[in-house]
C-alpha cells in the first residue's frame, strides 16, 4: 500500500483533481465506491473511486445467466440458507435490508416464488396478482420503517438498468430527502 500511495502522490502532486476507479470492495454483485484523502505538499486533495464501470459489467454479466432457472442470492436467502435482516415477510412476499444500502433506509422487496418473473420486463398477466401484493408490501414496509410520508419504490429491470439479481425485486428507499431526476 505503501508504495501505491508513494505513486499516487508522485502522480497527482501537481494536480488538484483527480478521478480514480477502482473496485475497494465486491460483496456478491455490489461494488462499494470509497473516498482516500492524500497529502501532497501542503495541498490536501481527495481521490474519489467509482463503480459505475463495475456495476455495468455486474449487471451485464448477471443478464448471460437470467434465464438459466439457477438459484440467484434471493432465492438463498427465502431458504434462510444465507441470512438476512427480514423486516416483513407474508405467505407470497419477503422484504429485507439491503446489504449496501443507498440510503437510510433501503429494503429489497421480492416474491417467494420467482416464476419466471425474473424482471419486470418479463411480466405476463398471470403475475399481476404478485405485482400487486409487491407495491402493497412496499406500504407496509414504508409505514413500518416510519418513512410512508415519502418513500421511493424502484425496479431495475434489466443489463441496461444495472439489474444485477434475476429474480424480480423492489427497492424501498427513505429516510432522507431524495432527489430528482434519479439517475
Amino acid at each position: 500500500m505503501a508504495a501505491g500511495t508513494s505513486f499516487l502522490r508522485q502522480c497527482i502532486a501537481t494536480t488538484t483533481r483527480t478521478l480514480v476507479t477502482a473496485k475497494l470492495k465486491h460483496s456478491g454483485n455490489h461494488f462499494t465506491a470509497f473516498l482516500l484523502p492524500l497529502r501532497t505538499s501542503s495541498r490536501r486533495l481527495t481521490i474519489r473511486a467509482s463503480s459505475t464501470n463495475n456495476e455495468e459489467l455486474a449487471a451485464k454479466a448477471a443478464a448471460s445467466d437470467a434465464d438459466s432457472g439457477a438459484p440467484t442470492i434471493f432465492d438463498k436467502i427465502i431458504a434462510k440458507e444465507i441470512p438476512s435482516n427480514i423486516v416483513y415477510e407474508d405467505e407470497k412476499v419477503l422484504a429485507f435490508r439491503d446489504i449496501n444500502p443507498q440510503a437510510p433506509v433501503h429494503i429489497l422487496i421480492i416474491p417467494k416464488l420467482r416464476d419466471g418473473l425474473t424482471e419486470l420486463g418479463k411480466a405476463e398477466a398471470r403475475h399481476g396478482e404478485i405485482l400487486g401484493q409487491l407495491l402493497y408490501a412496499a406500504k407496509i414496509v414504508a409505514e413500518k420503517e416510519g418513512i410512508v410520508e415519502g418513500f421511493r419504490v424502484v425496479i431495475n429491470s434489466g443489463a441496461s438498468a444495472c439489474q444485477s439479481v434475476y429474480h424480480l425485486h423492489l427497492h424501498v428507499l427513505g429516510g432522507r430527502q431524495l432527489k430528482w431526476p434519479p439517475g
